[in-house]
C-alpha cells in the first residue's frame, strides 16, 4: 500500500511517500480504508524524536494517530463493527510504527467509534484526538461544572476550540486565549477572547478579578505560569504541554483511546454541540507540508491529510 513513512528522526524533509508492507489484522483490529488523517502536534513532535524516552520508534515509522475511514474487513474476535462501517479512531500504539498516514491502517477496535453522520471524513478526522484529549482533561482533571469560569490557552487550536465548545456545553464560562485574528472565531463559539503575550494576566483578571476556577494549559512555558497566577482559592489547573505543571499542584495530562468517550463526542457532534474546523487539507503525498503547516503553531482548528480513492 501507499503510505508516508520516516527512516529516521528528523525535519520534514525526511517524510517519504511510497510503498510499505500491507497492515496485518489481529483478532480485535479491524482494517480501515483510510479517508482522511489529521495532523497534532504530537506527530512531528515523535519525527523529531522527542519522544524517544517513552516510545520506541521501529523504523520506518507510518506517523499519525488521528483516522476517518470505512471498514473494509473486521478480525474474527470483532463484532463491535462490520464491513462498510464508517468509523473514526484514535489509533495509538505503545511504539511508533504503524500510523494513520496511509491507504489502510488496522485500527484495534478499543480505539474507534461511529463516525458522526453530520462530519465530513476531512472534519471527521479531527476529532479523536484532540477530541479526546479535551474531553478527558475537562471532565476529569478538572472536573468543570456549571458556573465555573475556565481558561484555555490557545483557544483557537485544535484541542482549545473543542475544549471551549466542551466547557460551554458544561455550563462554564469560558475564557480563552488566542492571537487578535482569531478573535471573533472564539466569541462564534462562546468564549471570551483575550491577546496572549506580554500582559495576558492583567488582561485576564480584567474579565475574572477573584481569578478562574480551572486553567487548561496547552502551551507550556509562560502561559503555564499564568495560569498560576490567575488561580482562584481552590482553582484546579492542568497542562497538555508542560510536564512541570505537576510541581505547581496541577495535573499533567496524556490522552488515552477511549471507544466510550469517543462514542460521546460522536453523539454531542451529532447533537450540534461541537463543531470541527478544518483549516486546511493536503493529499497524502504532501503530508510534509501539512507537518510545516502544523509546525507554524497558528491553526485556526485543524490540519488534515486525505487519502483519494477512485468512485
Amino acid at each position: 500500500m501507499k503510505a508516508i513513512s520516516y527512516g529516521r528522526y528528523g525535519g520534514p524533509e525526511v517524510l517519504e511517500y511510497g510503498e510499505v508492507r500491507d497492515p496485518k489484522v489481529g483478532p480485535d483490529s479491524v482494517l480501515v480504508k483510510v479517508r482522511a488523517a489529521a495532523v497534532n502536534p504530537v506527530d512531528w513532535k515523535c519525527r523529531e524524536g522527542h519522544l524517544d524516552g517513552a516510545l520506541d520508534a521501529v523504523f520506518p515509522v507510518v506517523p499519525g494517530w488521528d483516522v476517518a475511514g470505512v471498514v473494509v474487513r473486521p478480525g474474527p474476535a470483532v463484532t463491535e463493527f462490520s464491513v462498510g462501517d464508517e468509523v473514526i479512531g484514535y489509533v495509538r500504539e505503545d511504539f511508533l510504527s504503524r500510523g494513520t498516514f496511509a491507504e489502510y491502517v488496522a485500527a484495534p477496535v478499543r480505539t474507534l467509534a461511529r463516525k458522526p453522520r453530520n462530519l465530513t471524513f476531512e472534519e471527521a478526522a479531527g476529532l479523536p484526538l484532540a477530541g479526546l484529549t479535551a474531553y478527558q482533561v475537562l471532565t476529569r482533571a478538572l472536573e468543570v461544572k456549571e458556573g465555573d469560569v475556565v481558561l484555555v490557552h490557545a483557544a483557537a487550536g485544535g484541542v482549545g476550540s473543542l475544549a471551549v465548545q466542551l466547557a460551554r456545553h458544561a455550563g462554564a464560562r469560558v475564557i480563552g486565549t488566542a492571537s487578535e485574528h482569531n478573535h471573533d472565531f472564539l466569541r462564534e463559539l462562546g468564549a471570551e477572547p483575550v491577546t496572549y503575550g506580554e500582559g495576558l494576566v492583567d488582561r485576564v483578571r480584567g474579565l475574572a478579578p477573584e481569578g478562574v476556577d480551572a486553567a487548561f494549559d496547552t502551551v507550556g512555558g509562560d502561559a503555564l505560569k499564568a495560569s498560576v497566577e490567575l488561580l482562584a482559592q481552590g482553582g484546579r489547573l492542568a497542562s497538555i504541554a508542560d510536564s512541570g505543571v505537576t510541581g505547581l499542584g496541577g495535573q499533567y495530562c496524556f490522552v488515552r483511546p477511549d471507544a466510550a468517550d469517543l462514542g460521546r463526542l460522536t453523539e454531542l457532534v451529532e447533537q450540534d454541540v461541537v463543531t470541527l474546523h478544518v483549516e486546511e487539507t493536503f493529499p497524502l503525498e504532501r503530508a510534509a507540508d501539512a507537518h510545516r503547516k502544523s509546525e507554524e503553531g497558528r491553526t485556526r482548528g485543524k490540519v488534515v491529510v486525505t487519502v483519494d480513492w477512485p468512485d
